[in-house]
This record gives C-alpha cells, structure tokens and sequence, in this order.
C-alpha cells in the first residue's frame, strides 16, 4: 500500500487502494492553491532573510534587531525554515479559512515550554528564568498577524510541537444529575 500523507502535507489528495473516496473536486483545487500560496510565501520570506531584521526593526520601532543583526539574521533563516515544514498551510488551512474541525474541547494552559514557537525556532522568542521562553513581540500590533494566538487549535497542533500541557477531549460527555 502506498504512503498515506495527509493533504495537510501534500500538493495532492491521499490516496489508497483500500478506501475509495470520492473526494470533492472544489475542496482538492482550494487545498492545492493553499499547499501552493504557503510554498511560495515560504520561499519569498527565504530570500528575504537578509533584510528581515531591518524590515523589522522597523515596523516594530525597536533597533534591537539591527543592533543583533548577525544572530537575528540567523534567527529568522531558522525561523522561515521551521515555517516552511507545515505551519504556514495550517495558518492559510485552518486559521483563515477554517476548513478542519476545531474540536469542542481542549484543555490544559501554556508552561512557556516554547515548543509551539516553531519548536523553540521562532525569531521571537525570548529565553527567561527556569528553562522557560516568553515571546518577544506579544504585546505587539505584529502578533495579530501571526499562527500564535491560535494555538492550539486541535489535536494535530498539540502533536506536532509535543506540548506538553494541552490535551483534546475526544469525547466531552455530559452528566447530567437528577435533582433529590
């Protein structure tokens, strides 16, 4: 049997000679326009690394990243990379179009562990006390445009960075209590 990618992954639809699902048309060409319009996001941002921590100096008015600008260069090379492998789809998939079901219930509260920055990869986190990473542009107009303030959406996000504090309740049961 061939591999099984999920479309998430994939400029094409799954297939498998066990399951013979029609697949939509319209939903294949919007996955595939997304798989493309995150690749070529990814790559632009690539070559615009050299000029990323002036653009962002910038537009947050802060000359730390010029200052750093051999370490943030690096930084954001790394952090492109780590984009490229998936979450700017997710973001243009998940996020913006809303196209996977956001399950009714996740649980659990942020321990700063920064595994869900890009794996501990994003040009803006911040190393503080204890192991911990806070981000350096929260408070900041930039974030609103960011993957960040979704996470984690469902189960596929808790996995993909090994968070270690959220979890999905598959099945959210109700009791209900009669009164005495």
């Amino acid at each position: 049997m061939p591999s099984m990618k999920p479309i998430f992954f994939s400029l094409r639809p799954p297939e498998s000679q066990a399951c013979k699902v029609q697949v939509n048309p319209s939903k294949v060409w919007r996955h595939r326009v997304i798989a493309l319009a995150a690749k070529v996001f990814s790559g632009t941002c690539l070559l615009l690394v050299p000029v990323m921590p002036v653009v962002v100096s910038l537009l947050l008015m802060d000359k730390r990243f010029v200052a750093n600008y051999g370490a943030y260069q690096t930084k954001f090379r790394a952090h492109f990379q780590a984009l490229s492998k998936g979450p700017v789809e997710h973001f243009l998939r998940d996020v913006f179009m809303r196209f996977k079901q956001v399950p009714v219930t996740v649980h659990g509260e942020c321990v700063q562990c920064g595994n869900c920055c890009l794996n501990q990869q994003c040009a803006f986190l911040e190393p503080i006390d204890g192991g911990k990473f806070q981000c350096g542009i929260y408070g900041t107009y930039l974030r609103r445009f960011s993957n960040c303030g979704s996470f984690p959406l469902h189960a596929h996000d808790i996995a993909r960075y090994q968070c270690p504090s959220f979890f999905v309740d598959d099945d959210p049961r109700v009791v209900w209590l009669k009164p005495q």
